[in-house]
């Protein structure tokens, strides 16, 4: 017969291997990288490629303007704004009026 030492020390090896096992699939499962946590991911992934679309849509304009300033081929009105807004130049029969920027239309 076996003694209780005995039987434990052989339950003991696939005990932990079974642990170990249960151990990896409950990361693989609930862990930060897991599958429960590929929503998020799907809806970070969608809230970026959003934000990177405004940050592009961002640097078309900028490259734009840039090309307008230009110093080889200026566009003047560009130029006679930003020096205005800029410099603060009124010619004294002038009255500036701001106005506010029209919103951009609905898609």
């Amino acid at each position: 017969m076996n003694s209780p030492l005995a039987l434990m020390r052989r339950a003991a090896l696939p005990a932990l291997g079974v642990l170990i096992i249960a151990n990896f699939l409950g990361y693989a499962v609930i862990g930060e990288n897991g599958v429960l946590s590929w929503g998020d991911y799907r809806r970070l992934k969608a809230e970026r490629q959003v934000q990177l679309a405004q940050l592009e849509a961002e640097r078309a304009r900028l490259a734009h303007r840039s090309q307008l300033l230009d110093p080889r081929h200026v566009d003047p009105d560009l130029a006679e704004e930003l020096v205005r807004r800029e410099l603060g130049l009124v010619r004294p029969d002038e009255v500036i009026i701001e106005l506010e920027p029209a919103p951009a239309p609905a898609r």
